[in-house]
């Protein structure tokens, strides 16, 4: 059994106290206002961008050069809140620097959280890249790597056993894995650039 003090990731205290207020405040909505849950759906629906709005506030993720580094076509970053990587895999001058990423900024405060797509099989070196350089010490993963018509919805970016994995000149490497009963799946990774 795994000692409780390695089941904790490294977040700060701070950091710690918005996931855990996150996670409260869902769980709640959740189980005692299911419905709060469907008009906030409906409210974002009936505010969608239309096409063209889209095409003005996303021409990054746009550019023929970066259409093959997003999952979907219709959900793509707004240049405004996009996460700019300083190096890239991709060393096109038009695509330098592209990765279907946003900074999410939390209404109270001045914490940001990074939303993503899942990684294409072409683009795990991006994502890892982005997880160095913005120091993030935790990763949710909301998606399973294939759903349930055996569609890929998430490349396997991570090293599900112990023992490395190399995309480019990062190095992953799986230190420890525990399942939950709740079925949730905590693993502590190592990231770091090979030497």
């Amino acid at each position: 059994s795994l000692d409780s003090e390695l089941l904790r990731p490294p977040l700060s205290a701070e950091q710690l106290r918005y996931c855990r207020e996150a996670l409260e405040f869902y769980k709640n909505k959740r189980f005692n206002s299911p419905q709060a849950i469907r008009h906030e759906f409906q409210i974002m629906q009936a505010n969608r961008l239309m096409a063209w709005d889209m095409k003005n506030l996303c021409t990054v993720a746009r550019h023929n050069q970066n259409l093959s580094k997003n999952r979907y076509s219709d959900i793509v970053p707004f240049d405004s809140n996009r996460v700019v990587l300083k190096q890239s895999s991709d060393y096109r001058s038009s695509a330098k620097g592209y990765i279907n990423a946003s900074f999410v900024k939390s209404s109270e405060s001045v914490t940001q959280f990074i939303a993503t797509q899942g990684p294409l099989p072409h683009t795990c070196e991006d994502f890892w890249e982005m997880i160095i350089q913005y120091r993030c010490p935790a990763i949710v993963m909301l998606t399973r790597l294939v759903d349930s018509y055996r569609a890929e919805k998430c490349a396997d970016y991570f090293q599900a056993e112990n023992g490395p994995r190399s995309y480019g000149g990062i190095c992953i490497t799986t230190k420890w894995m525990h399942k939950t009963s709740s079925s949730l799946i905590l693993r502590c990774l190592e990231v770091k650039y090979k030497e």
